[in-house]
């Protein structure tokens, strides 16, 4: 009789190990797990979950307030896709961690924006003023590129994705650079001169990039975000209707008109 009690508590573990798993069946058809930051991209992700759930796909995301985690569990197998990064952004994380993520989707561009609560414009940024810039490669360069063709300071090669600090031939202003998660640099907007931050974290700060932008993008940013995942999930049935779903009319329609030019669909 000790048996059967036995069994059954090793049937629910079992069942409970497999729910922590990146794929499987949901309570609402075949449940997709997605790792996305919460604006705009899981603002993004709400339109398209009832979308999916008509066709037997249970999309569930889980929100991150940072850049680094999302990959790293795509990579480990705990979430099946992500959904919040540009392509130079994941060519530095895989470099730098040897995996072999790769994009499955363009979805929407962010102009990236250099931001001031003491000063209305760059030009009356003084000089020596405090700049913080994030220190991931990817917007680290995209940050000091920006400030390049607003003629703050002069890079070596300005169509170096990868630029540095090491790579700036003049700054004319004798800018002190700081380098911040990126997460963390709206938090410091008031404590700085200039803050250069992504969109995403602006938006989440209740800023708009607009209108409070000393300097913004252009909308031919090459700085598109991607659906990720790792390659086995390129021909996922479920993962190719997230695809169709994320690029389809519902969603341009909610982004143009959820973000206006702050957020610019690139499909």
């Amino acid at each position: 009789m000790a048996l059967l009690p036995r069994l059954a508590t090793a049937a629910l573990l079992l069942s409970a190990l497999a729910a922590c798993g990146g794929s499987g069946s949901g309570a609402n058809g075949e449940r997709l797990t997605i790792a996305a930051t919460a604006v705009p991209h899981a603002e993004i992700l709400d339109v398209v979950k009832p979308l999916l759930a008509e066709q037997g796909v249970d999309l569930q995301v889980r929100i991150f307030n940072d850049y680094v985690q999302p990959n790293d569990q795509v990579a480990q197998g705990q979430i099946d896709v992500n959904y919040f990064q540009t392509e130079p952004y994941l060519d530095a994380y895989n470099r730098d961690r040897g995996t072999d993520l790769t994009t499955l989707a363009g979805v929407h561009i962010e102009p990236f924006g250099a931001y001031s609560r003491r000063y209305a414009s760059l030009d009356a940024v003084p000089d020596g003023a405090d700049v913080v810039i994030p220190n991931d490669p990817s917007n680290n360069s995209r940050a000091l590129i920006l400030l390049h063709k607003s003629g703050v300071i002069t890079l070596r090669d300005p169509s170096d994705a990868m630029a540095t600090l090491r790579d700036i031939t003049a700054n004319p202003k004798n800018l002190k650079f700081r380098e911040l998660d990126a997460a963390m640099l709206p938090r410091v907007l008031d404590q700085v001169d200039l803050a250069l931050i992504n969109t995403n974290y602006a938006l989440d700060a209740g800023l708009d990039p607009g209108k409070d932008a000393l300097a913004i993008e252009g909308q031919d940013s090459p700085y598109v975000n991607f659906l990720v995942g790792r390659p086995d999930k390129q021909n996922d049935p479920r993962v190719q209707k997230l695809i169709t779903a994320l690029t389809g009319e519902e969603v341009r329609a909610f982004i143009q008109t959820k973000y206006g030019d702050a957020v610019i669909p690139a499909f």
